[in-house]
């Protein structure tokens, strides 16, 4: 067997199979939020981002990622096309799963990401010029990022940041990518409420069922790492929800579905980079103020600055996984996990400037990236659809589809 252990095995394709549902999730949540006339426009870009990195993935996403170290910034080619990538494990990730285990759970990653921040531009973009955009932006944005935080030799991994589950790697390129997107693309013609709020908190639901895989299953076997973020996983998700609800209810006397949704997930956000590392009790605070930080960049940052983040994609990821990098930073500790550091709140300054530097990189180089993507994208087709074509809805337009039998307002 090589060293394989089948429980480990077992569990990371389970916690595959969990991270993979929550894509499906992403597409109700996003699309609950949009006119009825573009809930299928919305959709098609999580599932797009499920066809398109599935493929890039084995011939070039999994090496760029992960293969031998080029200086620190990216992958070698030595797994292109999944070369060498079988039943053996890799002792440098993981040495008691098989390789192809631990690149299908890493795929997972991968599809999510991009799937993301197609919150920021939904009920304006042009299908096929995010189906390229996903396809650029994977290969130039998400790849060196995962290389940088989880490859051997990454420049911030050697730099001792930590990132358990994708805080950087994830939330924070998508996030601000989202935000360089949706500031690219410039406001909708007309803002609306959403159209089918039940079928934003079910996919809510079922980002906080898969994100168990997320985070527990980035332990990469049955163990008590695993359990420990687990607990924090959930713990983090409960609390950002009560403090998201407590800040609607002081500034709107109310507590809705929509806001209840949003805070678990920004917690869930919030705990990723740190849910191998912290404590329940700190998985507690990362929460809360993790709700209370996201609540207010959702609702009053966009209206000071004027960006349309149609689904709040950076008030969420970006600004929930810059928060959750820096809590890392502070409330890490090396009995939680003792390949990990202990942060400033157990006395090391270290970890905390490390994560801040993980941090200002993450965020300047995808939003740089993202613009020239973008632009370039816009040189050879456009990537806004016509004020005719927004106004009658994307479902038509651009899939010939109608959602709602004919009912299309």
């Amino acid at each position: 067997m090589n060293g394989v252990n089948s429980g480990d095995t077992a569990f990371v394709i389970i916690a595959a199979a969990l991270v993979m549902l929550m894509t499906p999730g992403l597409a109700l949540f996003y699309g609950g939020m949009v006119k009825r006339k573009n809930v299928l426009s919305t959709t098609m870009y999580s599932y797009a981002a499920l066809a398109i990195v599935s493929i890039q993935w084995i011939f070039i996403g999994y090496t760029l990622a992960f293969g031998t170290d080029i200086k620190g910034i990216i992958g070698g080619f030595n797994f292109f096309g999944l070369s060498g990538v079988g039943f053996a494990p890799n002792a440098d990730y993981a040495a008691t799963i098989p390789q192809q285990v631990f690149m299908l759970f890493q795929l997972m990653f991968a599809i999510i990401t991009p799937a993301l921040i197609s919150g920021a531009i939904a009920e304006r973009m042009k299908f096929l010029a995010f189906a390229l955009f996903v396809l650029l932006w994977t290969t130039l944005v998400y790849d060196p990022i995962a290389h940088w935080v989880w490859g051997v030799g990454g420049w911030i991994r050697t730099l001792g940041a930590l990132d358990f589950a994708g805080g950087n790697v994830v939330h924070i390129s998508s996030g601000v990518s989202g935000l360089v997107a949706a500031i690219v693309l410039g406001k909708r013609k007309k803002i609306s409420i959403p159209h089918n709020l039940p079928m934003t908190v079910l996919g809510a639901a079922l980002l906080w069922f898969g994100w168990f895989g997320f985070n527990a299953g980035s332990a990469l076997g049955i163990n008590n790492l695993a359990g420990s973020a687990f607990l924090t996983t959930n713990t983090a998700a409960a609390a950002s929800a009560i403090a998201w609800s407590a800040c609607e209810y002081f500034y709107r006397k109310k507590i809705t579905s929509l806001g209840v949704a949003s805070g678990l997930v920004a917690g869930l956000v919030a705990i990723t980079p740190g849910s191998g590392f912290v404590t329940p009790m700190a998985s507690l605070v990362i929460g809360l103020i993790g709700g209370i930080v996201c609540f207010h960049a959702v609702t009053f940052m966009k209206a000071k600055f004027g960006y349309d983040d149609a689904l709040d994609a950076f008030g969420c990821h970006g600004i929930g996984g810059i928060w959750g990098g820096i809590a890392t930073g502070i409330f890490a500790s090396t009995t939680i996990n003792s390949a990990g550091a202990n942060g400033l709140y157990y006395g090391n300054i270290k970890l905390l400037g490390a994560q801040l530097v993980a941090i200002i990189a993450t965020v300047v180089y995808s939003a740089v990236v993202t613009f020239i993507i973008l632009k370039v994208i816009d040189k050879i087709m456009g990537i806004r659809v016509s004020e005719e074509e927004e106004q009658t809805g994307l479902d038509v337009t651009l899939h010939g589809e109608e959602a709602y039998g004919g009912v299309n307002n």
